[in-house]
């Protein structure tokens, strides 16, 4: 008899695909896991993931994990096609309303101010500050996340192999730091090890970055991986699910796409890179 129930509780389990424990388990992990904890278990299974497919470290969104549920519902970033109004962002860096530039504010002083700044833990190490460069009058403003070991030697943006790759596909859509375009980043030291930048560095260097947009108004913004694209919009969503479009940020017109070293770690990811730039050229033709 025992046997028997043992068998028929083992057809159901099977075919029910756990559901029986899946709810309860679900439960139990929403109470008793803190945010390091789910952080560590979405890191294991993001990196086997990765590596049981293409082989390869895939770009995405870190989850905005809490001491909430394990699997809390996140609020997508809409977009919208070019043809009709820029989909607002969903919490843009800055104030609302458009972003006015200081009076007697310069590129210049903003740089020399980023020089001297030691507001976070980032100047400790840093060899030079990389305020950012390009032409005074942009079309397009590029914004990256954190200068790498050849920006922090150099003090300029986007000059290593990513850069190189950088400036070939801006080139190819008639752009150029020379001329057009102005590059600069999230945040103006390198980062240790070339990690994320943290949350509390990327707010102190927020307002150098928030007044070069202002003093430059450029016509667009292309802002380069998932960090730039989430400190801007302030939206989680991943690289890979919102590249291409456009959102308003303040009034700008700003699309997400690949960052370059992205692309030299994935070839794959160059086609639909490409895309992107196509698009944005297209947009700037259209508005003529």
């Amino acid at each position: 008899m025992r046997q028997a129930n043992m068998t028929k509780n083992k057809k159901t389990f099977i075919s029910r695909g756990l559901e029986p424990l899946a709810p309860r388990r679900q439960e139990l992990y929403n109470v008793a896991m803190k945010a390091d904890d789910k952080a560590r278990v979405w890191r294991f299974f993001s990196l086997f993931s990765d590596y049981a497919g293409s082989g390869y470290r895939q770009a995405e969104a870190f989850p905005d994990f809490s001491d909430g549920p394990l699997f809390p519902t996140s609020r997508r970033v809409k977009a919208v096609p070019t043809s009709k109004a820029l989909a607002p962002a969903a919490k843009p860096l800055g104030e609302s309303g458009p972003i006015l530039p200081r009076s007697g504010d310069s590129i210049h002083l903003i740089a020399s101010e980023v020089n001297d700044c030691h507001a976070c833990r980032l100047c400790e190490k840093r060899q030079k500050a990389v305020p950012g460069i390009g032409s005074a009058a942009p079309l397009v403003m590029v914004v990256g996340e954190g200068p790498g070991a050849d920006e922090d030697a150099q003090g300029l943006p986007f000059v290593g192999p990513a850069g190189k790759l950088l400036d070939k596909m801006l080139a190819a859509i008639d752009l150029s730091r020379d001329s057009n375009v102005f590059i600069a980043n999230v945040v103006k030291c390198r980062p240790p090890m070339n990690r994320d930048p943290e949350v509390d560095e990327q707010e102190s260097c927020a307002p150098f970055l928030l007044r070069q947009i202002g003093l430059l108004r450029p016509s667009y913004i292309l802002s380069l991986g998932r960090v730039a694209t989430h400190a801007l919009l302030g939206c989680k969503d991943p690289i890979t699910r919102i590249h291409g479009r456009f959102f308003d940020f303040h009034g700008i017109a700003l699309m997400p796409s690949y960052h370059p070293s992205a692309l030299l770690r994935d070839e794959s990811l160059k086609r639909p890179a490409w895309e992107d730039l196509k698009t944005l050229r297209e947009h700037i033709n259209a508005q003529g």
